[in-house]
Formats: structure tokens, sequence, C-alpha cells
């Protein structure tokens, strides 16, 4: 059997100009895992008050962190899929789940090799609606036009598996060697109506008292559950006191509530708590991006200097760290030997 792995992203725009963030934009928010609205109301809201509006505003942000080489995000993916065939022996291409290149074209470049499995590895730590399941049903949706008859194997997430979080680890100890007040863990923020949607009982999240600290197979499918497992996990091994460390969600969109507390409103209270010297970082991105860049690292430094915060250290993602790289090699290398369970 011949095999292949895909590594899938979220992705970016084609470029800073507004068509294609426009483009881009609408791609996004048109998929119903992003904005999970009936279709006749979703197409009207994209299209004609969204992204007409967000593009701009949008483009202008992207300008701020697109490199010589394009996009931070399709630039380091795509470096970490030419480290990682330095490391096995198995064809590997990406995919993104919106923009350029397309999970399709990945796909089809497996295919080119003639493979009859694919490894799909999604680039998201946890499992959430918009994010992970998207990028697996897109996936299955691509083989399934392409090529019926190859199996698709999905990596699970991997939000408390040790050798990422010691990857994390090892990333943000040059951050944590100086005195610090605090440690503010950013993961991406969801609806909350997303843990309900992919709460298998339908009576569990957000419904019990400590719901997310009490064992229940929801679990499985519980991003805020599972950025609570990574900080834990990560907090225990370096043996960071409860006082020095918080958890935050960003990027929220329109008017529904979404998981809190919010990272913005958090850099604007956290200095008057005498927590002035502050290490912000975002353990549900594997990649540095706009929402990284820009939003943590230019808007939050912002927010928080001027809230009287004295020092901000964002410590970057994993990108095309070493460890990380081990992380993959080791999820390919336990699929080739049959210990993973899908």
């Amino acid at each position: 059997m011949s095999k292949g792995v895909l590594l899938v992203n979220l992705g970016s725009p084609d470029s800073t100009e507004n068509s294609d963030v426009r483009t881009y934009l609408r791609q996004f928010l048109s998929d119903p895992r992003v904005l999970d609205i009936p279709v006749w109301k979703r197409k009207p809201l994209v299209d004609v008050v969204i992204t007409p509006f967000r593009a701009p505003k949008s483009a202008e942000a992207y300008e701020k962190v697109w490199t010589s080489e394009g996009s931070p995000l399709i630039v380091s993916t795509e470096k970490v899929r030419d480290l990682l065939r330095k490391r096995i022996d198995l064809p590997v291409e990406i995919g993104m789940r919106y923009g350029n290149p397309s999970t399709e074209s990945g796909v089809q470049a497996l295919l080119d090799h003639d493979v009859d499995e694919i490894f799909l590895i999604p680039l998201y730590p946890h499992y959430a609606m918009s994010s992970y399941e998207t990028a697996v049903a897109c996936t299955q949706r691509a083989v399934e036009k392409l090529a019926p008859n190859v199996r698709l194997v999905v990596q699970p997430p991997f939000y408390d598996d040790p050798d990422y979080i010691d990857a994390l680890i090892e990333v943000a100890e040059p951050y944590l060697e100086d005195d610090f007040d605090h440690v503010l863990f950013s993961y991406h923020g969801i609806p909350e109506r997303h843990l309900q949607a992919t709460d298998p009982s339908g009576c569990y999240c957000l419904k019990m008292e400590n719901c997310c600290q009490t064992k229940h197979p929801a679990h499985s499918f519980c991003y805020r559950h599972q950025c609570y497992t990574t900080t834990k996990a990560f907090t225990d091994k370096i043996g960071l006191s409860e006082d020095k460390f918080s958890i935050s969600f960003q990027s929220r969109l329109g008017r529904d509530p979404w998981l809190k507390p919010y990272t913005d409103k958090e850099l604007e209270r956290l200095p008057s708590q005498n927590k002035k010297k502050l290490v912000i970082m975002s353990p549900a991105f594997v990649s540095d991006c706009l929402e990284t860049i820009e939003e943590l690292g230019m808007e939050g430094e912002e927010d928080f200097l001027k809230a009287g915060g004295k020092e901000y250290r964002l410590v970057p993602c994993l990108n095309e760290h070493p460890r990380w790289i081990d992380v993959l090699e080791r999820f390919v290398t336990d699929y080739v030997d049959g210990g993973l369970t899908v």
C-alpha cells in the first residue's frame, strides 16, 4: 500500500489586494461550520454586509504582516512540509482549507504519487467545528471527488500530546527566563453555540457546572476543555502557579456570545491587577499568522501598554521549530507503524 501525508492549515488570501481578501473572506465565511446559519441567511450576510465592509480593514492588517515571501502562514507551512520531507520516506503535500494552495490540490498532488492511502494531519491541536472538523470534512470531500477508492486516515487532535506540550515549552522558555508578572494563554475564540453543537450528548457543554473540569465523553469534541487541558499540561510541567497565568479567547466576530474572557478585555484589565510584565502565547495556532502577528503582536501590545502595562513579550508559534518537526515526524511514524487509532 502506497501512503502519503497531507498537512492542512487554515490559509490566507493570495495577496493583500482588496479583491483577493474579499475572495478569501467570502470562502471562509461561507463555510457552514464557521458561520452556522441557514444558507439563505448566510449568503446575503456574507456577500452584502460582512465582506464588503470587512475586506478593506483586513487588507490593511494583512499588509502589516505580509513578507517578501508572501503570507507568513503559507510560507511557514511550506517550510514545515519541506523539513518533514527530509525526515520521512513518504510524499508530503500541503493544502489550505481556504485560499491557495487548496486542499483539493494537495490531495491531487498526492494522487500524482500514486498513493492509495492518505494520512491527514489537520494543523489544529484542538477540536472545533470551525477548524479541525471543517478541515477533515473538506479533505474527505476532495478524496471522494478525486479518488473515492483512496483511504483517508486522520490524526486526532493532539492538544494533550506530551511531545506537543514539550515543543510549546521549548519555544516559550526564552520568553520566560526574565522576570514576568503573568502569562496569558490566548486561544482563538469560537461562539458558545459551537460548543453545544459539537456536544454529542446535547445537554452537557455550558449547561453543567464546571463542565470542563468534570470528566465526560463530550470532552473529545469540546474545544474549551481541550484549551484548558493544554494550559494545565504546560503550566504543570514548568511549575507555574495558578496566580501567574490565565486563559483568554481572541478574534470574536459578531454579537453572539463567544468563549470568555475575551483577550482584548484581559489586556486592558491585567495592568490594573498589577500584572504589568506580561508574556502572551497562543497554543491553538501552530503557525504565526494575522491573528498572532497583528492582532496579538501589534494591537495587543498597544492595548496592554496603553492600559498601564510595562513589558509585553509575545511567544512565537511553533512554526518550523525542530521540536515541532519532531512531533509531526512521530505522528507519521505512529501511523506507518500502525500505532494510530482513528
